[in-house]
């Protein structure tokens, strides 16, 4: 029997098989409000076979989106629309999770296509960003505004804020996004955390924001649903977050009672030497899984059936995140269950369809 498409329980969570929709923004929504692209971005990646479908990051506030048109979830106004989403997908035989996010110092740019620089503060679609330190990610940019402590009480109460809009709109999942760069990463790397307060300085300090982010969600987040958490497990640089500080984290993360953690790397240094090849961040998920006893999820160029399969079937790790391989083919679970010659159940509307 394949391993990719053994169930797994996660608490309340029975998924069918090992294969994840990984966040991946698209730069199509106004005012934070989801659409129909979002609608069927999602839910034809639920059709295709996933057992779970994790939205985009989606901004706790109006400063902390990456750009003036990502999803939001800081007003009760965004509920209806994610809802109909998480509708569709749970008609579809998968889960739905939202990953919860602020930008921090990345944010107010604009769209990829668009060029992707970051947007003045005083122009439109602008703002002025936060971080922990007044550090730019580069030097062209402006520095973000140092959060006081009555500004990350503030972030605090938006993450859990948008976790009780996240419960009510019936997402399964939360994933708190402290990779890639943005606030809750910035807060973790001493490369870009320089304070000298209870947030800055020794690792416990340097992680303390992401713990009260997770102590507040848990008040509001029934118990008995699932937290995830992305990391950048490493900044491929001398001097920043390791994988060790990943191992540490984790055990504590374990703790506290989050499920599963989701191991991606970079994203915090701009030009840091990232040595790209077929499931390259794999060693990461393996390395946490092993050493801090916690279920992990592997992602980076993981594109190929037999690929996943043996990341899987080796205990490397728990589940498979899956990103531009599923912009690719958005039924790629259905393709990879033929490969690996084992039934999984098709839509009956695409039945005729089915490799025979």
């Amino acid at each position: 029997m394949s391993q990719l498409f053994s169930p797994l329980q996660i608490k309340n969570l029975q998924l069918k098989n090992r294969l994840v929709v990984s966040p991946m923004c698209e730069y199509s929504s106004e005012d934070g409000f989801a659409t129909d692209w979002h609608l069927v971005h999602l839910g034809s990646r639920a059709v295709g076979g996933a057992a779970l479908v994790l939205t985009e990051a989606i901004a706790v506030s109006p400063e902390g989106r990456i750009s003036y048109a990502d999803l939001g979830i800081y007003k009760d106004e965004h509920i209806e629309k994610l809802k109909q989403i998480v509708d569709f997908v749970h008609e579809q035989g998968a889960y739905i999770g939202t990953q919860l996010a602020h930008a921090g110092r990345k944010g107010s740019t604009h769209k990829p296509w668009d060029g992707g620089k970051q947007i003045p503060s005083d122009q439109p679609n602008g703002w002025k960003t936060v971080g922990p330190s007044a550090i730019p990610f580069t030097p062209e940019q402006e520095p973000p505004l140092e959060l006081d402590i009555t500004g990350i009480d503030k972030v605090i109460a938006d993450f859990k804020a948008a976790a009780l809009r996240s419960h009510e709109a019936g997402f399964d999942v939360i994933e708190l996004h402290a990779a890639h760069g943005y606030l809750i990463n910035q807060f973790l790397s001493p490369l870009s955390n320089q304070r000298a307060d209870n947030y800055g300085g020794s690792f416990e300090n340097r992680i303390r924001l992401l713990i009260e982010i997770i102590d507040a969600i848990k008040e509001v987040w029934p118990e008995d649903k699932t937290i995830f958490v992305r990391i950048s497990a490493t900044e491929w640089t001398d001097g920043g977050w390791t994988d060790d500080d990943s191992v540490s984290l984790a055990k504590v993360l374990n703790e506290r009672g989050v499920d599963l953690i989701d191991c991606s790397t970079g994203g915090n240094v701009a030009g840091a030497k990232i040595p790209l090849s077929p499931g390259y961040q794999v060693q990461f998920a393996e390395k946490v899984k092993q050493e801090a006893g916690i279920l992990t999820g592997a992602v980076g160029l993981i594109t190929e059936s037999n690929q996943a399969e043996e990341i899987i079937r080796s205990g490397r790790a728990d589940l498979i995140f899956m990103a531009r391989e599923l912009l690719r083919d958005p039924y790629f679970p259905l393709r990879a269950a033929h490969e690996l010659g084992t039934e999984t159940q098709w839509p009956k509307q695409y039945e005729r369809a089915q490799w025979k």
